[in-house]
């Protein structure tokens, strides 16, 4: 009884938002949008200023990661891309803020989100601002120098800028317990980067290789914080900051404040989100705005298919903090400190 009286509610809901669909095709409005596919995204106020204009938040929070995060199936690279599309759509958007608070995250998922804020900027003519909170290392700066203006808190953690590939070797843990690997390969790095092997047994050539893929990412870690800072100082001329000379020597895997930053032109300015919130609303040349924001709405549809898993019940242990979903593998834009 208690189950069908569930589906009872469920139903009712759905039946209320296909009216209120329903209603919204004939009613006229200002502006509607829609996706053929992707994550629902629904318009919420953050903030009502009674202003025609509207100022997008997007966050980035957490490990960036293009696993798929929850029940609807989709990732974080694909949820701020959709959030993207529908600001870029919205002609009443006139900029968008940008929250980070991320360590980093792999290193594609890094780039697509870089690439998409780049996109987004030259194809809508619209300002992205980062606003930058608690952390935004590694990873999390990556994509926050697609945008044209960085706010950095005092003391936020920031920098990190290099790669990560971490790896165990368990061969001696295995000769302990008296298990001795039986490997079938066809070349002689097809067991790149196994934990089982003896390190005499590692070809010095496997570690060339996997330095110079280190390196080459790296590299091109550099030429996007120069790329897009040199590009952003262009648009901010002397009202922000331009790179240090020296600003390679600092990216080295350190970590840097929000205040050593600024020093170095990693960001343009010392503040608060609302201080970003007020370099957006300068750069796009508007005296007020509604901030809003696009949350992921869940339908019946998603609520089902909880039904159809199953899966092993899972004990967690709440240690105040999510650990990093990081696999084997994967290059990482990450703030080692993080990891420890």
């Amino acid at each position: 009884m208690i189950f069908a009286l569930v589906l009872l509610v469920f139903l009712a809901v759905s039946l209320l938002g296909n009216f209120g669909q329903f209603v919204s095709g004939i009613v006229p409005v200002a502006s509607v949008h829609t996706r053929v596919a992707g994550p629902k995204l629904d318009e919420v106020i953050l903030e009502d200023n009674d202003a025609a204009n509207k100022i997008a938040v997007i966050d980035v929070d957490g490990i960036i990661s293009s696993s798929a995060g929850d029940q609807s199936g989709y990732n974080m690279v694909e949820v701020i891309k959709a959030q993207l599309d529908r600001a870029k759509d919205d002609s009443r958007v006139k900029a968008v803020v940008m929250r980070v608070d991320s360590p980093g995250g792999e290193v594609l998922a890094s780039d697509e989100i870089y690439h998409a804020l780049t996109d987004f900027q030259s194809d809508s003519g619209k300002p992205v601002v980062t606003s930058m909170g608690n952390l935004a290392a590694s990873g999390g700066y990556y994509v926050s120098v697609a945008s044209q203006w960085i706010e950095a808190d005092e003391l936020t953690i920031t920098g990190s800028i290099g790669v990560i590939l971490h790896t165990w070797n368990y061969r001696n843990l295995m000769n302990k317990v008296g298990i001795v690997p039986d490997v079938y390969k066809s070349g002689k790095f097809k067991d790149m980067l196994s934990g089982e092997r003896n390190t005499n047994d590692i070809p010095p050539e496997e570690h060339a290789m996997v330095q110079a893929l280190i390196d080459q990412t790296y590299h091109r870690f550099q030429e996007v914080v120069q790329q897009g800072r040199d590009q952003a100082h262009k648009k901010n001329k002397d009202d922000g900051k331009a790179l240090a000379n020296d600003w390679k020597s600092y990216a080295d895997g350190r970590v840097l404040s929000g205040r050593q930053a600024l020093d170095l032109g990693f960001v343009d300015q010392v503040g608060t989100f609302q201080d970003a919130v007020k370099k957006a609303r300068q750069i796009a040349g508007i005296p007020h705005a509604n901030l809003i924001q696009y949350q992921q709405r869940y339908d019946l549809s998603d609520v089902f298919r909880l039904f159809g898993k199953s899966q092993a019940p899972v004990i967690k242990v709440d240690l105040g903090m999510d650990a990093p979903k990081l696999e084997a593998g994967r290059l990482y834009f990450i703030c080692p400190t993080f990891l420890h």
